[in-house]
């Protein structure tokens, strides 16, 4: 059996086969040039990379700020929407009251106006019927039948018109009658009303406000 070859460690495989070390594959020129060419490579890199860090956080702190900003939108419009509501209730308030003010002056100043539309509506409606009564404040009977008189005329009425004074009817309110029907003018049930009306929908209106206030703060 052989002995077993030792290993020469001091064998520089890098050398020609005659024995010569190799030549180099480049030269030092080459060498900077292809260094200079990797910094700048890897700079540029690098700058596009620190670019792009830095559009992204950019980017990140406006969506934050939209955000925030939204936010802030959305409960400024909330807060708008209580104020509007508020004032629109208030609007209300204050206009009904107004009207219940002048309403009465008004009646005082033209206690047959409303009296004398409401007639010639229904002389024009009812031009074929045979009579139609018409009671009315007996604080007002005396001028409002002359008046009424000369409506029915203008309206080519030619029925029995009749004119009664009733002491439970307040003036500028009346009851019109015929055959087979009546309408009234009670301006205090009206004046009901409207108030019923005006309260439910101011109550609809703050309780709705005072929901979005509540899920706003949810």
């Amino acid at each position: 059996m052989s002995a077993a070859t030792k290993f020469l460690f001091d064998v520089d495989f890098a050398a020609s086969g005659d024995g010569k070390p190799a030549e180099p594959t480049i030269t030092l020129a080459d060498h900077a040039v292809k260094i200079a060419e990797a910094e700048i490579a890897a700079h540029r890199r690098g700058c596009a990379e620190a670019k792009a860090d830095a559009a992204a956080a950019v980017e990140r702190r406006i969506a934050d700020a939209l955000e925030r900003i939204a936010a802030s939108l959305g409960a400024a419009s909330d807060v708008l929407k209580a104020v509007e509501a508020r004032l629109e209730c208030e609007a209300v308030d204050v206009a009904v009251a107004v009207a219940r003010k002048l309403a009465p002056a008004l009646i005082a100043q033209e206690p047959f106006a409303e009296i004398a539309a409401l007639a010639s509506g229904c002389f024009r409606q009812l031009i074929a019927a045979p009579h139609i009564a018409v009671r009315v404040s007996d604080a007002l009977y005396a001028a409002a039948r002359e008046k009424l008189e000369a409506v029915a005329r203008a309206r080519g009425f030619e029925g029995r018109l009749v004119v009664l004074a009733e002491p439970g009817i307040a003036v500028g309110d009346c009851r019109i009658e015929w055959a087979d029907g009546g309408i009234n003018r009670d301006s205090a049930a009206a004046d009901a009303a409207i108030g019923e009306a005006v309260a439910r929908y101011v109550d609809a209106r703050r309780a709705a406000t005072t929901r979005g206030a509540e899920e706003m703060r949810e």
